[in-house]
């Protein structure tokens, strides 16, 4: 696994005033280590680019106020709801013989998978797996390849292998699976059936015949 180094200072200013720290360009952070009390340190904020945007795990060698440097790993980063910048930083040192648990990142790898190049769609459901292992041992990435997997088909953790490393995720869990595209059906509009033609009620001019009498006018004969 590469490593890199990353310079930082003892911080001071904790708390409430950490704010100040960041306003001078910089990131707070805290190193801690089995055995040892926690140190509050701060970095430059561009030298923690290459340890929070990358798709690999790296071993930190801190060198901190120029004194004996310390192997640590990035253990947690907390960022700004509103502008997603970085705000604080954990670093976990390390013991050569001690196992510690964390999680390495998982990357396809094999290009197009045949069930997505014959209509299907991917989806990555696991983007980190939890292991545990030596320092030593420490994966930079999962590599999972896709390139052979099928339409209805997934890739679970019980297949995955990592030499001397323990993984602590459910085994029938999923990593990455190809699914059919949803089909949506068009529902056809509900007519309103038809309603019946009523016809409009004639009523008859003139006195309503009386009972006895014929339902017609008597025609009256014109004098000459």
């Amino acid at each position: 696994m590469s490593e890199i180094i990353l310079n930082a200072e003892l911080r001071e200013m904790t708390g409430k005033h950490a704010k100040q720290v960041r306003a001078e360009g910089k990131i707070p952070g805290v190193f801690y280590a089995h055995g040892e009390g926690n140190m509050n340190i701060q970095v430059p904020a561009p030298s923690l680019g290459p340890l929070i945007y990358t798709s690999k795990m790296h071993i930190i060698e801190l060198h901190v106020n120029g004194g004996d440097p310390k192997k640590c790993i990035l253990r947690d980063v907390q960022f700004d709801p509103l502008t997603d910048r970085p705000v604080h930083f954990d670093l976990q040192g390390l013991r050569e013989n001690e196992k510690l648990t964390l999680e390495v990142p998982v990357v396809l790898v094999g290009g197009v998978p045949k069930g997505v190049r014959e209509g299907g769609l991917l989806q990555h459901i696991i983007h980190k797996l939890r292991i545990s292992c030596l320092p030593k041992d420490i994966p930079e990435k999962v590599e999972v390849s896709v390139a052979d997997l099928e339409m209805n088909r997934s890739i679970h953790v019980s297949e995955l292998t990592i030499p001397n490393v323990t993984i602590l995720e459910n085994p029938e869990s999923a990593v990455v699976a190809v699914i059919p595209p949803t089909v949506v059906e068009e529902v056809a509009p509900e007519v309103a059936p038809a309603e019946a033609v009523v016809e409009p009620e004639v009523l008859s001019k003139g006195k309503k015949p009386e009972e006895g009498e014929e339902g017609t006018e008597e025609v009256k004969e014109t004098k000459k």
